[in-house]
Parts: structure tokens; C-alpha cells; sequence
């Protein structure tokens, strides 16, 4: 049994060995789909928070939209995007986006609107701006928060990146797809293993 373990773990590394190249290819698809991701939901999200940071009232209705896309199955809101956006890549972008929307905005609502330590008030006091309160004081001691809304968002992305085969998107994903239709678990691991990784 020993033995059959040994010559098990030599076939699986050298698969892994002789597809190195196309796991290269699709680990950097993979990234390109997060990073495009990221990027846009950083694009709305950001912005979005400091709106609502500053007028109240959209606070929730913001944040209630946002939890209501998080609520919707990756593969139900694939199928939506597809007949708007056609197979590939950019609907699994807009997808992947959406989800990410969520723990970026909430983050900067709620580093943004942080009063724990008062610094808006002295600044104030201080006779500056609410720009410069803004850019000066808020998003500097607000930054931790910022950041681990972007990690969170970034973690959910890896994940749901995978999913993006179904549609032609590329990505670790292909692997896993692969795997599943034909009953390969090499296949099945050469994906999974480093997105779970990532």
C-alpha cells in the first residue's frame, strides 16, 4: 500500500509537472478577473460610501441593495448578465464586481462615519474644510478598515472567480469544470488547490 501511495503521489506531480505551463496561463487569467473585479467595485464602492457617509438617508438603501445582490446564487446571476453581456469574460467581471461591492462600501461607510476618536470635531474646530476633514483626517484614520474591505472583497472574488468557466471566462475555474465532466480529481485539483491558495 506504501508502495501504491508513492507511485500515486509521483503520477499526480508529474501531472501537475506537465500542465505548469497552462496552470501559469490560468492563474494569470484568474488574477486578471479578481484585479478587474476589484478595481470596479473599488470605482463604485469608494465613492458610493463617502456619498452616503455624508448624506445619511442613502445610507441604507445603498447598503440594503448591496446585501440583496450578495443573496442572489453566482450561477442565477451569470445567467442573467449573459444575454446582456454574452459569454467570456465581461460578464463574469460584472458579476464578481457586483459581489464585491458589498464589503467595500460597507467598510467605507463604516470607517467613515467612525466618531470614536472625535478628530472630525478638532479638525473642525480647526476651521478645515469638510473636504479637507475628509481627505485629511476620515479616510487616513479610517485606512484598516478600508483595507480589510478590500481583503474581504478580494477573498470572496477568488472564490467566486472559479465559477466564471461555466461561461467561457477562463481562470482556475477551467480546471475544476474540467475535472468534474470527466471524473478527474487531478483536474479537479490542479484547480482548486491554488485558488484555495490565492
Amino acid at each position: 500500500q506504501a508502495g501504491e501511495r508513492e507511485m500515486t503521489w509521483a503520477d499526480f506531480s508529474a501531472f501537475w509537472s506537465a500542465n505548469r505551463h497552462l496552470l501559469a496561463q490560468r492563474t494569470i487569467e484568474h488574477l486578471q478577473l479578481m484585479g478587474m473585479a476589484l478595481a470596479a467595485a473599488t470605482l463604485v464602492g469608494l465613492p458610493a460610501g463617502i456619498v452616503a457617509a455624508r448624506v445619511r438617508w442613502l445610507a441604507t438603501p445603498l447598503i440594503t441593495l448591496a446585501n440583496v445582490i450578495q443573496t442572489i446564487p453566482s450561477l442565477a446571476l451569470l445567467a442573467f448578465l449573459l444575454p446582456f453581456l454574452g459569454i467570456g469574460a465581461a460578464p463574469a467581471i460584472c458579476a464578481l464586481a457586483l459581489y464585491a461591492i458589498m464589503p467595500v462600501l460597507r467598510n467605507t461607510l463604516a470607517a467613515l462615519q467612525d466618531e470614536s476618536q472625535n478628530l472630525a470635531a478638532i479638525g473642525l474646530a480647526l476651521g478645515l474644510t469638510p473636504r479637507e476633514i475628509l481627505w485629511r483626517i476620515k479616510i487616513p484614520q479610517g485606512l484598516p478598515l478600508l483595507v480589510s474591505g478590500l481583503r474581504t472583497a478580494a477573498v470572496w472574488s477568488v472564490g467566486t472567480a472559479t465559477i466564471a468557466a461555466f461561461i467561457g471566462a477562463g481562470g482556475l475555474g477551467e480546471f475544476i469544470n474540467r475535472g468534474i465532466s470527466l471524473l478527474d480529481p487531478a483536474l479537479m485539483l490542479l484547480g482548486a488547490i491554488p485558488a484555495a491558495l490565492l
